[in-house]
């Protein structure tokens, strides 16, 4: 097990849509999280932070604060807010600096993301045959998960009920209004199997944390929870993703098994030891296939699962007790510290409406972006 690092201060903007740049709702999250803390910027010994599209985050300084402290710009996908976060942990478990400061934030354009596949060394004919599209390579990616496990399209809109349900308990939710599984069923097809409700959108938002080594919390305000393991993986040879050029036609890996093994074994736990998580959902088949791959369930066994309430805020196995991506929306930069800001509110039972009955005191994160990247936490209070 590796030296403990501490979460001291934690803080999140609304997501959704605004006026304001992303680079100014990084600067609230940032204020948030050191309000939190009880501390100013000047404590802070050095941060790391990212956005996939609204500007670089050492930028920040300029109204943060001119304080000359190292700021590392970081930018790894969907998994750029839990790469930084895997960043700060490693300084301060190096002595590089006691008190570090993780952010991520984006602001979107409306529809789905679609980048150029030129940017990723790939021809023309990988986006126009269908695959760059990232709605299209869901449903592909789920359909082929639905062929090998018998998940059924009610599964599916289960998992974004759930969401919708869970981000009408949000304040700072973007989708906050209840859909039931029937009118997700018809809301209309975008990529089969997958209907418009079951995908989260682009949004805008940003999420920060300061964390702090065991002498330093001392010195914090806030209630600090222990953030046990934070892992990082890329994806190995038989992977199905958004950026490759192939579908693999014999058993298929997962840089999410890799990721969420690690974070397991670095914690010293294993999965039947969480009592609440998040999981990327950046549509309902994501939520679905994560919790096998993460090792809550075995394939296949999604449905009982979720049929049962066993995901929802009372069941055996919360997730995505926020709403997840689904309700909440999916600025890049700033989604793997959502999570982890969820988790930290639960495990402080200070989660308001949304709150996991009894007192949970072990948490689990999880976010997958392409082309193939991975970050885990284990948090436990």
């Amino acid at each position: 097990m590796s030296a403990e690092v501490l979460v001291c201060g934690a803080g999140r903007t609304p997501f959704g849509r605004t006026e304001e740049s992303g680079r100014q709702l990084a600067v609230r999250a940032a204020g948030a999280a050191l309000a939190d803390a009880g501390i100013g910027w000047s404590r802070v010994r050095a941060a790391f932070g990212g956005s996939d599209s609204a500007g670089l985050a050492d930028t920040l300084v300029s109204r943060l604060g001119l304080t000359g402290i190292p700021f590392v710009n970081v930018k790894n996908g969907c998994a750029t807010g839990g790469s930084a976060l895997v960043s700060a942990v490693n300084a301060i478990r190096a002595g590089m600096a006691d008190v570090v400061l993780a952010v991520g934030f984006d602001k979107h354009p409306r529809g789905a993301f679609d980048p150029r596949p030129e940017d990723w060394g790939l021809g023309e004919e990988y986006g126009r045959d269908g695959l760059m599209v990232t709605t299209q390579f869901f449903g592909m990616k789920i359909r082929r998960y639905i062929h090998d496990h018998g998940i059924t399209s009610e599964t599916l809109a289960q998992v974004a009920e759930k969401a919708y349900r869970n981000g009408e308990l949000t304040p700072e939710a973007w989708r906050r209004k209840p859909v039931t599984a029937a009118e997700v069923l018809d809301s209309g097809m975008v990529s089969d199997p997958l209907t418009r409700f079951m995908f989260c959108s682009p949004a805008a938002g940003a999420a920060a944390l300061v964390l702090c080594s065991p002498a330093a919390a001392r010195e914090m305000a806030g209630s600090p929870v222990a953030l046990r393991a934070a892992a990082v993986r890329t994806r190995r040879f038989g992977s199905f993703e958004v950026f490759s050029p192939w579908i693999p036609g014999g058993e298929l890996t997962s840089v999410s098994r890799d990721a969420s093994a690690a974070a397991f074994e670095e914690a010293g736990i294993g999965p039947e030891d969480v009592e609440v998580c998040q999981l990327q959902d950046t549509e309902s088949g994501a939520e679905v296939m994560h919790l096998a791959e993460c090792g809550f369930c075995e394939d296949g066994e999604q449905g009982g699962l979720i049929a049962s309430g066993g995901t929802a805020i009372g069941g055996r196995l919360p997730v995505n007790t926020d709403g997840g991506c689904i309700a909440n929306g999916e600025p890049i930069g700033a989604s793997g510290l959502r999570q982890v800001y969820e988790v930290v509110q639960q495990l402080r039972g200070a989660a308001g409406e949304r709150q996991v009955p009894g007192e949970p005191r072990v948490g689990f994160t999880h976010v997958y972006g392409a082309p193939g990247v991975s970050a885990c936490t284990v948090l436990i209070r």
